[in-house]
């Protein structure tokens, strides 16, 4: 988990940058957050699944989007080791 604070722009209108991964021993992803302008058909804020689909995350502040990152990194974990 990184994120950093960067200058007011229209890529990052809050002055926040951060990219979130959870990736497996074979260096797949599994689940990431991230804010990246390139897909903003799905909105600033959005996650990507192991399938390759893109959502939309509701931003409400970065602590939020911490915990939310961290209790989906725990499913996931739990769905992979059962």
């Amino acid at each position: 988990m990184v994120a950093w604070q960067v200058p007011v722009s229209e890529n990052f209108p809050k002055g926040l940058k951060y990219s979130f991964q959870y990736m497996d021993a074979d260096g797949d992803t599994l689940l990431r957050y991230d804010n990246s302008p390139y897909h903003l058909d799905v909105g600033r804020h959005h996650r990507h699944s192991p399938a390759g689909e893109i959502t939309k995350l509701e931003f409400t502040g970065l602590p939020d989007l911490i915990e939310d990152f961290q209790n989906e990194v725990n499913e996931i974990y739990e769905q992979r080791t059962e």
